[in-house]
């Protein structure tokens, strides 16, 4: 992997390495995570991956990993996102599983979902009458029940007030988060209170972790440090301490479910397939056609903005491609949207060509 040295001279003093992806669907991201994860367990001392996945279900992928209890297949579907139910991520959980095995305790690796969506894990631990009202949050998305704020943020209030013991305070606060989440206004105010609860689970597998380095698995969108994105609250409250990655590529293919262009709200309860989305070379003004110029092989490059800041080609703005979960159907090509490298990110990696994750 080009630049991996460089890379890895840039993290002394990290605690904190956000490791972003300009898609959710696509193969070389994920398996270069799980190579960059290795590294920075094995060289660095990491001991968490912190995921945007359900935080509810996290324990479970914890609990598997830490101690083989259960199955991988079944702790990562329980996860509840398509996105991460790849033979790459499954491939990872086992690698994981087999570096803990016959190790110390405190020397295993740990697993932390950070979202605060899909909690059907902590609607199941309370079980239905304590959860009550609660109990829509097992599958709620994000923004969609903000006609019903008042009464839930106050039932999630309540749990928490009486909830008895570790396992009921932390499944109560994944609801309290959960239930924010669920009933803000879609928008901004949605992105920042979905992004502030992350940078706080965050903060928590940081406690937990007992001084060791976290990885954190997000989009590019939230690794970055602009904004009110996770990765700037990780600025804020870490400093240098926090390491933001984004993840390019060329050209190729990846997956994401496909909706129809426009607003789409009301679409989100309509079926929707997740999809092979095909997309050629960037244009030539953009990010990833300057990555791609100055790549020497077909591998991976990673390079360090930390000691380039001074670069001109640092300090511009670019257009860069931007593909989530979902993607608008015949003109997902033209998404982006625009980035200054050196302010954005401490660091790029580029794969000249995506492939389709492979789904279990």
């Amino acid at each position: 992997m080009d630049g991996l040295e460089e890379f890895g001279a840039a993290l002394d003093g990290v605690r904190v390495v956000g490791l972003g992806e300009s898609t959710h669907g696509t193969a070389e991201f994920f398996r270069l995570k799980h190579r960059l994860f290795e590294h920075l367990v094995t060289e660095h001392g990491f001991r968490t991956l912190a995921m945007e996945a359900s935080a509810s279900a996290g324990p479970a992928v914890d609990a598997y990993v830490r101690d083989g209890a259960g199955d991988a297949e079944s702790a990562l579907t329980g996860l509840g996102f398509w996105t991460w139910r790849t033979r790459e991520v499954l491939d990872l959980l086992e690698w994981t599983r087999s570096y803990n095995r016959g190790r110390p305790r405190a020397d295993r690796i740990g697993f932390a979902g950070i979202d605060p969506q899909r909690s059907g894990a902590s609607v199941a631990h309370f079980g239905p009458e304590r959860a009550g009202v609660l109990s829509v949050l097992a599958d709620a998305r994000p923004g969609l029940l903000s006609a019903r704020r008042a009464e839930l943020l106050a039932a999630a209030e309540a749990l928490e007030a009486g909830a008895s013991g570790d396992a009921d305070r932390w499944h109560a606060r994944v609801l309290a988060r959960t239930a924010d989440v669920a009933t803000a206004e879609p928008g901004e105010r949605l992105w920042r209170v979905r992004d502030g609860h992350m940078a706080d689970a965050v903060d928590e597998a940081v406690a937990a972790a007992g001084g060791a380095g976290v990885a954190v698995w997000a989009h590019n969108g939230h690794v970055g440090v602009r904004g009110a994105a996770l990765g700037a609250r990780l600025r804020e409250r870490y400093g240098p301490a926090y390491y933001a990655l984004g993840l390019f590529f060329g050209e190729g293919a990846f997956r994401a479910r496909r909706m129809w262009p426009g607003p789409w709200g009301p679409r989100l309860k309509r079926p929707s397939r997740v999809a092979v989305n095909r997309i050629g070379p960037a244009g030539p003004d953009t990010l990833e056609a300057l990555l791609a110029a100055s790549s020497k092989s077909a591998d991976a490059r990673l390079v360090d903005l930390r000691s380039r800041t001074h670069e001109e080609w640092a300090r511009r703005t670019y257009p860069t491609r931007t593909h989530g979960a979902y993607v608008a159907r015949f003109v997902y090509r033209r998404n982006v949207m625009p980035v200054v490298p050196g302010e954005e990110y401490d660091g790029l990696a580029y794969v000249p060509v995506s492939t389709p994750s492979r789904p279990l």
